[in-house]
């Protein structure tokens, strides 16, 4: 059992400084998703059957790696906090690996080429989970009330697009024109080093401000197997993981591919992708604030379910585009889906979160969060897998080997496999349940109770004492009782 921390909890974080953290830790991974193909599989000519293969066993450690990391965060007892060393830790690591990853010596090839694309991007998998389990874990501790919650969150996810501008949209102009060519890996390199030193400033100064709350780690720490096991009997962790992988691995498709759907179904340069990325993700932040508005007038749930739809629709608009255009367009209605599903996500996990906590009177947020990480994580295999079927069935293998027509290829992997994952987990969010908000103080962990007569602890407190957490019976959001169901 550990000591209680004697010190005070400390202010309110300011929304702002935590949500800036997103930008620092969205772009790395996000140049490394969404130019990974682009660089190793079209221009250095590594075959889709290898990169197929490096993905499975990417996500499988993925996968694992991420509950570890997790519980390891929960576990940490230091006077910087539990979350913040491992923040300070992991920004630099991951900006390292970023830049070897796109370093890869000219003279490699064959299995060096495999081995070296295989090490750096499990190194960058490893480090992207260690900031994330932590970085996400401080949303429901720094903000325990939902409406608090949701502006954090909307500003996070807001600084997330402006990063998504810069490592999606900008990175092919980046990488193709101003620092190297079509066909070069010059510009890539230089881009990653630039990208990294701007996330490793962002992620330290962002660290530096989180304020924890030390009550949240003065209970006994939280085993891991126990813990484990506690989560996998939780129906809630079923449902609204498996629901949310529907999304995260189907904007891992679309994030993985845009820039060869640019190149191969609407025969643009690669350059080109800045103003359809661009496009999506200015409508996505602009939207944010209109879907933030809906989860106040109508609840979190609701608005999710409505999100998923909007996002599967707009994948089977994307399919029909035939020029620059068309896609914008289309892009437009994806931006809309994608920014309800980011206003949303996070808030239906929390409130998951916040009933772990009360039912079980520890905050073990880490290893939860990278517990439903685990579904989403395992989008390497589906994005290995996919990329591994346009070569069986479209003949797309390589850059040196695009089959007959590589733009229905991409057709295929952008829109069709997106479509069927957000379709499905449209009808399955019409199925799931959340609690309502848990009050910030049912779910604080209790001090511990003053010794009674004779030294023994004191009983607990007799119902209707006044003394115990008391969760509300009171309608939702969206005006249901005991939980938001399915309408």
């Amino acid at each position: 059992m550990s000591h209680p921390v004697t010190v005070s909890d400390p202010g309110r974080t300011p929304a702002w400084r935590y949500a800036i953290g997103m930008f620092g830790t969205s772009i790395p991974i996000n140049m490394i998703k969404g130019s990974m193909i682009l660089y190793y599989v079209d221009i250095l000519g590594l075959d889709v059957r290898a990169y197929g293969a490096v993905m499975v066993i990417y996500a499988v450690i993925d996968a694992l790696d991420n509950p570890l990391l997790g519980h390891l965060s929960d576990r940490t007892r230091t006077r910087f906090g539990r979350r913040r060393p491992w923040l300070l830790a992991g920004a630099p690591m991951l900006a390292a690996c970023m830049i070897a990853f796109f370093s890869a010596p000219a003279s490699l090839e064959g299995i060096g080429l495999v081995l070296w694309f295989a090490v750096f991007a499990i190194l960058c998998e490893a480090f992207d989970s260690m900031l994330n389990a932590n970085y996400g874990a401080l949303l429901p501790e720094l903000y325990p009330r939902e409406r608090d919650r949701a502006v954090a969150n909307s500003l996070r996810q807001g600084f997330q697009l402006v990063a998504l501008v810069i490592s999606l949209a900008v990175t092919p102009l980046l990488t193709t024109r101003v620092f190297g060519t079509e066909e070069s890996t010059q510009g890539f390199r230089t881009t990653a080093i630039v990208y990294g030193a701007v996330a490793l400033a962002v992620i330290v100064f962002m660290a530096l401000g989180a304020r924890e709350r030390p009550r949240y780690s003065t209970r006994e720490r939280p085993r891991l197997l126990r813990s484990v096991w506690s989560i996998v009997r939780n129906p809630m962790f079923w449902t609204v993981g498996l629901t949310g992988a529907c999304y995260g691995i189907a904007m891992a498709l679309v994030l993985s591919g845009i820039q060869l759907y640019v190149r191969y179904s609407l025969g643009l340069p690669v350059g080109d992708a800045l103003y359809l990325q661009g496009v999506v993700i200015l409508v996505s932040a602009a939207g944010l604030a209109v879907w933030t508005r809906v989860v106040a007038r109508r609840g979190a749930l609701w608005t999710w379910r409505l999100a998923f739809a909007v996002l599967a629709i707009s994948f089977a608009a994307l399919f029909f585009a035939t020029d620059l255009v068309t896609a914008i367009a289309a892009g437009m209605l994806v931006g809309a889906g994608w920014s309800g599903m980011l206003a949303t996500n996070d808030l239906i996990v929390a409130r998951v979160l916040d009933a772990d906590a009360t039912r079980n009177g520890e905050h073990r947020e880490g290893l939860f969060l990278s517990a439903f990480g685990f579904f989403t994580r395992l989008n390497g295999i589906v994005t290995g897998l996919a990329l591994t079927s346009l070569g069986v069935f479209l003949g797309y293998n390589s850059g040196a080997d695009p089959g007959a027509d590589p733009g229905l290829a991409f057709r295929v992997y952008l829109c069709v496999y997106p479509f069927v994952l957000t379709a499905i987990g449209a009808v399955a969010a019409r199925f799931v349940s959340v609690p309502i908000e848990t009050p910030p103080e049912a779910g604080a962990p209790a001090s511990p109770a003053p010794p009674g007569p004779g030294g023994e602890p004191a009983p607990p407190p007799a119902a209707g004492s006044g003394d115990e957490p008391v969760v509300p019976r009171a309608p939702g959001a969206d005006g249901e009782t005991a939980a938001e169901r399915p309408r």
